[in-house]
């Protein structure tokens, strides 16, 4: 068959482990044989990242900024035990966090849908979207270890002269953690959020716990409600859809009992947590789609889970794993999709949609890796390993393309 063209490439981000193997296999038996890919190649691998000094995570941000769109895979963001595994230099910041950085912008993360695999929670009935602030937080925090006694400050030197205010006053060892924010982020997090409920015509949720955090957390809800008050409210009442802020706990409370169908907003730290509650309680964190928005109009795919450091070592030594694949495959369909509609490429949009539904109907018909077995309501169910479950999609997606 004739490959799809493309004509302007993707970002492709390579990561780490157990990832790092499902891509080169999705690349390999569900891409490449029907599209003519483009892509301008980015190795994010810890160790790659270690002898460039993260240059090319920077290099791999600014290029999405160039391009438009990019795909990513998993990558590991290393601990004090990863720093003797890889013998690193040092411990890196999370890849995400200094792409998002540059990007700023919004992460989307929603579950990926099949009739056999019922959620957790038995009052959900439609997709939860969690809407996660992309900008700042723990993500990219200054933090100290306090060895003794001292007084710890927060310290402002503005043009109108210092500010000083004690944190705290240590009698002996503790650990102090300092992050930021800033308007314009928080309101073009706000802005995409609201543009995004309107897009998809579904109510919005807003959480933060500004009861406690009198500045940090207020400035969000602040900023949110001048926003939509300003900006969106009449345009939510024509849509018959809703704005709601309410504090993070009480938050909780109302996803749980909810049936689904609406878009949670949250700040960086709380939507990586809660994204996580979220995939896990719909069926599994592999189920669980992941897109970086810009509001400068540039896209990062990705999965939302990590690197699969288990099956990874299983792999090394020869054993046979059942990894799945689903968030990653998404990830790259979500690109060539998105790549498709603003280089107006139908045939690219159409082929996205295939292999997403040939995915889908791979486990609708029984077919599935371990995770979503023990999960599944199908009374007759067959356990693949990882790499024939991208067989047996390629079987199906033949089938559609033909």
């Amino acid at each position: 068959m004739t490959k799809l063209k493309m004509n302007v490439p993707l970002v492709e981000m390579d990561g780490d482990e157990m990832t790092r193997i499902i891509w080169k296999w999705i690349k390999e038996l569900l891409i490449e044989p029907y599209v003519d890919l483009k892509t301008e190649y980015y190795d994010l691998g810890l160790q790659k990242r270690d002898e460039s000094n993260d240059q090319i995570t920077i290099d791999s941000a600014l290029a999405t900024i160039k391009y438009g769109v990019a795909v990513k895979c998993a990558t590991i963001t290393p601990n004090a035990q990863r720093i003797t595994e890889y013998n690193l230099k040092e411990m890196w910041k999370s890849p995400n966090g200094t792409i998002r950085s540059i990007l700023d912008g919004t992460v989307f993360r929603a579950p990926i849908i099949v009739d056999s695999v019922k959620p957790f929670i038995r009052t959900w009935k439609k997709p939860i979207t969690i809407a996660r602030h992309a900008y700042g937080d723990i993500y990219k925090d200054v933090e100290y270890r306090v060895e003794g006694p001292g007084k710890a400050e927060l310290v402002f030197t503005g043009e109108n002269g210092e500010i000083r205010q004690t944190i705290f006053d240590f009698k002996g060892k503790g650990v102090l953690l300092g992050m930021h924010n800033i308007d314009k982020s928080i309101a073009s997090f706000a802005r995409t959020c609201f543009n995004y409920a309107l897009d998809v015509k579904q109510d919005l949720w807003f959480s933060s716990k500004d009861t406690i955090s009198k500045k940090y957390d207020h400035t969000f809800k602040e900023l949110f409600q001048d926003i939509y008050d300003q900006e969106y409210k009449l345009k939510f009442e024509e849509a018959k859809i809703e704005y709601l802020y309410t504090l993070i706990d009480d938050a909780v409370a109302r996803v749980i009992r909810s049936d689904g169908g609406f878009i949670w907003a949250c700040k960086n730290y709380d939507g990586d947590v809660m994204s996580d509650m979220v995939a896990t309680a719909f069926g599994s964190l592999a189920m669980m789609t992941s897109v970086l928005v810009s509001p400068d109009g540039y896209y990062e795919f990705e999965a939302a889970h990590g690197t699969v450091t288990r099956h990874y070592y299983k792999h090394l030594q020869g054993e046979e794993t059942s990894t799945n694949s689903m968030a990653t495959i998404f990830a790259w369909t979500g690109a060539l999709r998105k790549r498709g509609e603003l280089d107006g490429i139908d045939d690219l949009i159409v082929f996205a949609d295939k292999l997403e539904a040939a995915s889908i109907k791979t486990i609708e018909e029984g077919v599935m890796t371990k995770d979503l077995a023990v999960l599944s309501e199908l009374s007759d169910k067959k356990i693949v390993n990882t790499r024939n479950f991208l067989v047996e999609i390629k079987l199906r997606l033949d089938e559609m393309l033909s």
